[in-house]
């Protein structure tokens, strides 16, 4: 059995004419519809897009963990 993450999906799935991603995962049709073919490598590439994607769109960058507010304390 190969190792997949977890999809991004956030069940939100509404696809924006303009962008042509999802509004909730912000994935594109194609990307939804390859992501259980992708490799793990491709996976975490492509959440890393994602990350950028939904931080440009919304203006919100993801929040550090604990563990990486703890690095700096």
């Amino acid at each position: 059995m190969t190792e997949r993450l977890p999809s991004p999906c956030i069940s939100i799935c509404q696809i924006n004419p303009t962008s042509g991603e999802c509004s909730g995962c912000h994935r594109t049709r194609a990307e939804i519809a390859s992501w259980p073919r992708m490799t793990l490598d491709e996976q975490a590439q492509l959440l890393a897009q994602l990350r950028k994607r939904r931080e440009a769109s919304t203006g919100i960058s993801r929040r550090q963990s604990g563990r990486q507010r703890k690095k700096f304390l």
